[in-house]
């Protein structure tokens, strides 16, 4: 068995020899340097779950739910995560290999493009929109304490940087996360007891004493606080490839719920509560009303600009990384530097308005329509097709079994995205039953799928 040196994944298999991961030099190939223990990998997902969006889902269940039905559809929603990231994280986990190799077997070698492009195009969108939130955070510190008002440079300004600490790799993932986490959970304190106690009144008469739901529309909120992941559903396994061996499935759905969980709970609770006593949606705007001290306020929107950095590092740079690696064959820096040019072009401020929560809604539900398919394919395929079993060599064999394409995968993910959409409140849940059931159906039936199978 021969070791990988492509960072392209061309060359199949990998030894147990131990070598030394430079920054930034990230491939495709099976990873045999793992470089996160269980706390430094806890870290890391805590402090990337500080998605932005999270108070967008928040604000957009007001109306809606009362605060202990946002709070249980929250923990419900994380703990859904937990168990979905544990289930599609055990090939990468066991295997050391990434996302778009772990699809191969499924999608096959030219197929893994249409998964590749469905996660990748919401991890740029988010890039986009993060970088602007990040951005105009930066701005409203720079105009308060110097007078200095220039949103459009500190955005430029701001993805640079992002661009320049992505280049690194996992090595500065791992210490930017770590090291993040413990002022992120510190500030999100700060501000859930800055919002209560500014808006006590508020939230007891509008939040609190309201009836509710618990029917649809609840469920539906479940699906939109995990949404927010389901992207990293899909390519747990470019981070699980990470983590040291020794971790079981029940230990490992522990950790990924409880390190989502916190700052899940935080940003959707904030977002629902000043949303509903100011009517603003704006992230920006949220901290303005909820902090009314100058000083803290700047540390808040200095943590709002550091906290889109650790998110957008570990899961909006990293998954469209690998698929341009992947499909046009380049380097880990010259693809994170490709992506970070492409985030540019979201137009983020367009999502960045009062009425935003509403469409960023609607781009949750739309793409874990096609997310979750997937994931159901891949999860059918790593059980029951391959009986948690797979042969790394033909994984990275271009003219072996998994050549082409498979259409039984590409069917079956689209019939579940059609579900989906027609159940858009729940789209991630819809999906999964009709694409996995039909994708195993194919797989064992149809002769197109035979040299798939074996």
């Amino acid at each position: 068995m021969t070791t990988p040196t492509s960072s392209s994944g061309a060359h199949p298999g990998a030894t147990n020899t131990t070598t030394s991961k430079a920054p930034g030099q990230e491939s495709l190939a099976p990873q045999t340097t793992r470089i996160m223990g269980r706390f430094s990998y806890l870290l890391a997902w805590f402090g990337g779950c500080v998605s932005i969006g999270t108070f967008a889902m928040g604000s957009s269940v007001v109306g809606t739910l009362n605060l202990v039905q946002a709070t249980l559809a929250i923990a419900i929603g994380c703990f859904v995560i937990g168990v979905a990231l544990t289930l599609n994280g055990a090939a990468g986990y066991k295997y050391g290999i990434p996302f778009m190799v772990q699809a191969r077997s499924a999608f096959g070698f030219s197929g893994t493009r249409f998964p590749g492009l469905v996660r990748a195009v919401p991890a740029i969108v988010w890039y986009g929109f993060q970088s602007w939130i990040g951005a105009g955070a930066l701005n409203a510190v720079s105009a308060t304490l110097f007078g200095f008002d220039n949103l459009i440079l500190f955005f430029i300004v701001f993805q640079l940087l992002q661009i320049a600490l992505s280049v690194l790799g996992f090595q500065g993932i791992k210490w930017l996360e770590n090291i993040g986490s413990g002022f992120i959970l510190v500030s999100l304190t700060y501000m859930f007891y800055s919002t209560v106690d500014r808006y006590g009144a508020e939230i007891s008469a509008n939040l609190v004493n309201i009836e509710g739901t618990w029917g649809m529309p609840f469920w539906g909120a479940t699906m939109l606080f995990l949404g927010i992941y389901s992207t990293m559903m899909l390519n747990v396994s470019d981070y699980s490839r990470e983590l040291k061996h020794g971790a079981g499935p029940g230990f490992l759905t522990t950790l990924y719920s409880m390190s989502i969980l916190p700052c899940t709970l935080f940003m959707g609770l904030i977002g629902f509560m000043v949303s509903e006593a100011t009517g603003v949606a704006d992230p920006i705007k949220v901290f303005s009303n909820a902090v009314d001290n100058t000083p803290l306020l700047m540390t808040t929107l200095l943590f709002i600009a550091f906290a889109q950095v650790t998110t957008n590092v570990l899961n909006n740079v990293v998954p469209p990384t690998y698929v341009l690696m992947d499909a046009f064959k380049l380097k880990y820096r010259t693809a994170t530097i490709i992506v970070g040019f492409l985030a540019f072009a979201t137009f983020p401020w367009e999502l960045v308005k009062d009425e935003s929560a509403a469409g960023l809604q609607l781009f949750v539900q739309t793409y874990s329509a096609f997310l979750g398919p997937i994931f159901a394919v891949l999860v059918v395929d790593y059980y029951l097709i391959r009986r948690r079993t797979l042969d790394v060599d033909k994984l990275y064999d271009v003219n072996g079994p998994y050549r082409g394409v498979n259409y039984g995968a590409i069917i079956a993910s689209l019939i579940g995205a059609a579900v989906a959409l027609t159940f858009s409140a729940v789209s991630w849940y819809a999906s999964l039953i009709p694409a996995g059931v039909i994708y195993y159906l194919l797989m064992r039936h149809w002769s197109a799928c035979q040299r798939f199978r074996e």
